[in-house]
């Protein structure tokens, strides 16, 4: 059986070849364009997805043994930001692909057995944490970019089910910061594709619900688009929730990144 971590450096894989291939197409113009993504142009969003790829490359890289020079964020940021729309399109495909191949160059028992220093944690996170976290990342921001062009476009299936599965364990934590549950008068069970979501005095992901108070009717995808704030109109076209919440309600709770 294909392990958990496994399924996630599959859906980078993925995720990273589809969006390559459409950023070679893509125009000034269309860099310019708007995103996804509240206040970002597409190059921008594609500049936020390079620049984590570098600075999140070095402890995956340390991890295994690699000498990185340390170089602050900051100023990682600065030059990403500073640079022309054209060249944070090709530094993303350059970054990402460079991070992508150090994480596939793990050998199983690296995948198995490294823990890695993010620096923004209070302790080292076992690797399939850290991969989890960046394909919460390129999953929705690569949703971002494609959804300038394509009104109809959804986050990737595969992703979307890997994510899901994650969200039950090794990233359910994420969900501490990307959700609000204050903004519910009472507790919530919602049965979502393939787990259920429980908003009480915090919110958790559970692998099953045996008698939900609501459903959530939609695709995988479009469950971790709410979750990270883009289930909004006109994007949510078919997706309805019934029981003892609405889907307002849960885009309260889930402002998004």
């Amino acid at each position: 059986m294909t392990s958990l971590l496994d399924r996630t450096v599959a859906a980078l894989r993925a995720e990273h070849d589809t969006l390559d291939g459409l950023v070679r197409t893509l125009t000034d113009e269309q860099l310019a364009a708007p995103s996804g993504a509240a206040d970002w142009t597409v190059a921008q969003a594609l500049s936020h997805l390079g620049s984590g790829a570098e600075i999140g490359r070095a402890p995956i890289a340390r991890a295994a043994g690699e000498t990185v020079p340390a170089e602050d964020n900051q100023t990682i940021w600065a030059r990403w930001d500073s640079s022309a729309p054209r060249a944070q399109a090709e530094g993303f495909r350059e970054h990402n692909a460079r991070w992508l191949a150090t994480v596939e160059a793990l050998t199983p028992e690296q995948r198995s057995s490294l823990t890695v220093d993010l620096g923004f944690l209070p302790e080292p996170v076992p690797l399939v944490t850290a991969l989890g976290m960046r394909l919460s990342e390129v999953a929705n921001h690569a949703w971002d970019v494609r959804v300038a062009f394509d009104p109809e476009a959804r986050v990737d299936a595969g992703s979307a089910e890997v994510l899901v599965d994650l969200l039950t364990g090794p990233v359910g934590f994420m969900l501490g910061f990307l959700g609000k549950p204050a903004e519910l008068a009472k507790p919530v069970s919602l049965a979502v594709p393939g787990a259920g979501l429980v908003i009480d005095d915090a919110v958790t992901v559970v692998d099953h619900l045996e008698a939900p108070s609501a459903t959530f009717d939609g695709p995988a995808e479009a469950f971790v688009r709410l979750v990270s704030g883009r289930l909004k109109p006109p994007y949510d076209r078919g997706v309805t929730v019934e029981g003892g919440v609405t889907l307002d309600d849960l885009r309260r709770v889930f402002p998004g990144f």
